[in-house]
């Protein structure tokens, strides 16, 4: 299955592939396939397939959405490189949202070799907002990877080698762009199986997995791989919908047994399958963040190219692990028992102290909290593991944060424009305007 199953419903179009001839995996026997080895799920044609197929195709020929990376133009190279941008894009993120990035994307790296050359910063500049940085991170390292090697891969099986890519992407690459007679398997393709096939399994388990692998390789079409992988999305995301279903317009229904049973048994729906997994509750950390804004009296050497002198710290996470090599506000994790305001000022008082020598008891003036000055010698110590700089408000606009610092960021912004109006109002804060921090 995806690596990202949830992702699947509101995707996928692709570019239409060429004509040529298939290129068919090496067959094995499928009760001996396993999930990770997709070429080994070779179709069989029994007369049923045939039909269905012939059934679907008919239907996305005729009704596909128009979407950008359908259009991808270029040689097989070109358009496996399409496939990939938009099939990591998609994942996680719905259709609407993503046509606008992949075509910023395609405009500034239109091959992979001029994605290879960009830095990791400029790559998440550019994802800023998709989030799952993670997914962005690697296509940069599969890029520089496939460069390095000279030739982008053209089978599922060597696609895998690449940094980031799993069994589904490398189908949709191969069978698409390469026209390799391989399945995909997603959350769409998932769906339209087991209505297909009335499955009840749980479709998180292995062996379920494994099976939709081995149906979704008996269906592919040996002529054309790449239309009915992109048939079978393209159905789950529009008419086969997760609650839904459009059964009377669905080319394939004369096929479907779930739909089958539920003419029969009014007690079952077609969108009983597949079964819902309840998902696994979420971990709840708690962290404190501290916005540290230099807002005055700043030395030559930290203010930046253009003149401001109102700048952020922002520090570099370890580039490996959770939000790997992202810039933050300085973030530390707290107890949870100790999330309250004086518990997690003083953790962040020590770790500013500790981390970058930032002592706000001996060496800085503290206005509010929120605006601290007079730190212009103060942020020369840096460990080992970590980086900082300092960014302009304009900077911050496009830089590429996670969700997180991203609302602490529109905050502190929304704090400083009330304060701006309460003070041109002539309203004075009953708080004092400037005191020592007291730890």
């Amino acid at each position: 299955m995806a690596k990202n199953p949830k992702a699947a419903d509101s995707r996928r179009g692709r570019p239409p592939t060429r004509r040529s001839q298939p290129r068919r995996a090496k067959a094995a026997p499928v009760a001996s396939s396993s999930a990770g080895d997709i070429e080994d799920m070779a179709p069989a044609v029994p007369g049923a397939s045939a039909v269905l197929r012939a059934q679907l195709l008919r239907w996305y020929d005729a009704h596909r959405r128009e979407l950008p990376w359908r259009r991808a133009s270029g040689g097989e190279e070109e358009r496996a490189y399409a496939v990939w941008v938009s099939e990591v894009m998609l994942q996680q993120t719905r259709v609407p949202v993503v046509v606008g990035y992949y075509e910023r994307w395609m405009a500034r790296w239109p091959t992979v070799r001029s994605l290879a050359a960009a830095t990791q910063e400029e790559v998440n500049e550019m994802w800023a907002g998709l989030g799952y940085y993670r997914r962005a991170r690697f296509l940069l390292e599969g890029a520089k990877q496939i460069v390095e090697k000279g030739e982008f891969p053209r089978t599922a099986s060597a696609l895998r080698d690449v940094r980031g890519i799993g069994d589904y992407t490398a189908g949709a690459i191969a069978s698409i762009a390469f026209n390799e007679v391989v399945p995909v398997v997603d959350g769409n393709v998932v769906r339209v199986i087991s209505r297909l096939y009335a499955i009840t399994d749980n479709p998180k388990e292995s062996s379920t997995v494994k099976r939709f692998w081995e149906l979704a390789g008996q269906l592919v079409d040996p002529s054309r791989p790449g239309d009915f992988n992109q048939a079978m999305m393209e159905l789950g995301a529009t008419l086969c919908s997760k609650s839904k279903p459009g059964c009377s317009g669905c080319p394939v229904s004369s096929h479907c047994q779930a739909l089958a049973l539920s003419l029969e048994n009014p007690s079952v729906q077609v969108t009983d399958f597949p079964r819902v997994v309840p998902k696994a509750k979420p971990r709840s950390d708690f962290a404190a963040v501290c916005v540290v804004q230099i807002a005055q009296g700043l030395e030559e050497e930290v203010t930046d190219a253009k003149g401001n002198d109102n700048l952020f710290l922002l520090i570099k996470r370890p580039e490996e692990g959770l939000l790997a090599g992202l810039w933050e506000f300085p973030l530390l994790l707290v107890d949870e028992a100790k999330t309250d305001l004086l518990n997690r000022r003083k953790a962040m008082d020590k770790y500013l102290n500790k981390l970058l020598s930032i002592n706000v008891r001996q060496k800085s003036d503290v206005i509010l909290r929120e605006d601290v000055d007079g730190v212009d010698r103060q942020c020369q110590k840096e460990d080992d593991s970590t980086k900082l700089k300092f960014i302009n408000e304009s900077s911050m606009e496009s830089m590429g944060l996670t969700s997180g610092i991203r609302k602490v960021y529109n905050m502190v912004k929304a704090f400083k424009e009330k304060s701006l109006y309460v003070s041109e109002k002539g309203q004075v804060p009953t708080r004092k305007r400037s005191r020592r921090l007291k730890q």
